[in-house]
C-alpha cells in the first residue's frame, strides 16, 4: 500500500483513531517536525484535539555522525542504544559532549518552529505522538519518551507505515514509554519511508507554521503549560 501523501496518510490514521475521538478522551496530538505535522493536522481535525509539536534530536557517534546512538527530546529526556554505543567504543563524556552540542540544537529548533507559542498542556491528557513513518524508530521512542516526562498518563505511538523489526521493538516498550503502537503499514520488504508515498516532498517551515496556526484556531480544547 502507498498513500497519496501526509495529509491522506493522516487521514488513514484518523480512521483507524475514530474511537479515541468525540471528547471519550482528553486528547492532544503531538507530531514530530516537519513529516509528522500534515499527519498530525489530519488526526488533530479529525479527533477534535489540540495539536502541537514534539521536538528530538538524534545522538550521531562521533566521527559517524550518520549512525545514530540515540536521541533526546525536550524535557531531558534521553534514549541511547547501548549496543551502537558499546560497539562503536564511545565513552560516557563524548555522549554528553554530542548530547550538549544537539540540545543547542533543539532548543534553537524549537524557538524557529513553535516561535512565541506556548507549549500545549500534556500533563494527565492521552498523547498521540505522530510521524510520517519509522525507520529505526529511535526518534519515535526519544518522542514518546518525552511526552511521558512532560506528564502524559497515557502515550500513543501513530504512524502510518514502518518497518516492521522497528515496530515490533517499540511494541515490546509498551508499558513503559509507549503506551499503545498504532502503525497502519509493516511492508516486509522496507527500505525507506519516501517509498510508500507517491508524494513525499519536504514539508517546510512554514507549512509548518501555517498548520499549527490553523490548528489552534479551530481545536475546541488545549491550553498552555503553566
Amino acid at each position: 500500500m502507498s498513500f497519496i501523501d501526509r495529509a491522506e496518510a493522516g487521514r488513514s490514521l484518523a480512521a483507524e483513531l475514530r474511537h479515541m475521538g468525540g471528547g471519550s478522551e482528553d486528547l492532544v496530538v503531538l507530531a514530530l517536525p516537519r513529516g509528522g505535522v500534515p499527519v498530525g493536522f489530519e488526526i488533530a481535525t479529525a479527533l477534535e484535539a489540540p495539536l502541537d509539536l514534539i521536538v528530538v534530536r538524534k545522538l550521531g557517534v562521533p566521527h559517524q555522525p550518520e549512525l545514530a546512538m540515540g536521541a533526546i527530546g525536550e524535557g531531558g529526556a534521553r534514549v541511547i542504544n547501548d549496543r551502537v554505543v558499546s560497539l562503536a567504543q564511545v565513552s560516557p563524556e563524548q555522549i554528553d559532549r554530542v548530547e550538549a552540542d544537539e540540545r543547542a540544537e533543539l532548543d534553537n529548533r524549537v524557538r524557529t518552529l513553535r516561535g512565541d507559542r506556548p507549549a500545549t498542556a500534556v500533563r494527565g491528557r492521552t498523547a498521540i505522538v505522530v510521524d510520517d513513518g519509522i525507520a529505526t524508530g529511535s526518534t519515535a521512542q526519544a518522542a514518546c519518551q518525552v511526552a511521558r516526562v512532560q506528564g502524559a498518563a497515557r502515550v500513543v505511538l501513530a504512524v502510518p507505515v514502518g518497518s516492521p523489526d522497528s515496530i515490533a521493538r517499540l511494541r515490546e516498550d509498551t508499558g513503559t514509554a509507549i503506551d499503545e503502537v498504532v502503525c497502519l503499514e509493516t511492508p516486509p520488504h522496507f527500505s525507506a519511508i519516501s517509498q510508500f508515498y507517491r508524494d513525499f516532498a519536504q514539508t517546510s517551515n512554514e507549512e509548518v507554521a501555517a498548520l499549527l496556526d490553523e490548528a489552534a484556531s479551530t481545536a475546541p480544547r488545549g491550553g498552555a503549560h503553566e
